[in-house]
């Protein structure tokens, strides 16, 4: 996702302006706005109005607004059904993430991922179930050329909530067959999560064995 493009954006309509004056000014499809925008609070300026007054813009503030409405009362909906969340909760969520994104062989515990609450949900499951601290946390930051690195680091410092001597060399992915829409798309590029045992097996090969083992009873249960 491109953070810069997105904030401007959100800028711009909480201004007032229309998806069409967005579009022309950022030179960003009116989709992608769409997706973008979805839930951001929309009053028209008085050049909007106009144009509303006017025009078929009218029909499409309504619908804007409706769609609004619609995305808050799903919101609400959801929220009641999650309710509270409990110790366990955060247990298989975390589980769920290092399922579908952590190592499974050669019993290494790591978590690769570019989307920031992926990454902290990480960190938080791997302090509050599997009693880690920040000596056991190495981060390395894989971005492109494009990439400002300081502004990476201090992003995902952050997100993290680690200092940036827990960050190891960032790299860069130099490959010039990569597709320019998902550079646009990690402006931050991507975490690389590593666990270390700092000579505690409970933090290191046992710990790995321990998720595994989380998993396989859960796939059992679930006779998947």
């Amino acid at each position: 996702m491109n953070y810069s493009l997105r904030s401007r954006a959100i800028r711009l309509r909480k201004l007032g302006w229309s998806y069409n004056v967005i579009s022309r000014r950022l030179g960003v499809a009116k989709s992608t706005l769409s997706h973008w925008l979805r839930e951001v609070p929309y009053e028209p300026n008085e050049s909007v109005k106009r144009s509303i007054r006017e025009g078929p813009a009218r029909a499409a503030y309504r619908n804007h607004q409706r769609k609004l409405a619609a995305i808050l009362r799903a919101k609400e909906f959801a929220a009641r059904e999650i309710g509270e969340l409990t110790k366990r909760d955060l247990w298989m969520l975390g589980l769920g993430i290092y399922i579908g994104e952590g190592a499974k062989l050669y019993e290494s515990i790591r978590i690769i991922n570019s989307d920031p609450q992926v990454v902290g949900l990480a960190i938080k499951w791997f302090r509050d179930m599997c009693d880690l601290r920040d000596g056991n946390f190495s981060i390395a930051v894989h971005c492109y050329p494009d990439t400002s690195i300081a502004e990476a680091l201090k992003f995902w410092s952050k997100i993290t909530g680690l200092p940036s001597n827990r960050f190891g060399k960032t790299q860069i992915d130099k490959r010039t067959n990569k597709s320019n829409k998902k550079r646009r798309k990690l402006p931050y590029g991507t975490v690389h999560i590593t666990i270390k045992s700092l000579g505690n097996p409970y933090h290191g090969v046992l710990l790995h064995r321990r998720i595994m083992g989380w998993i396989e009873a859960a796939y059992q249960q679930l006779r998947v």
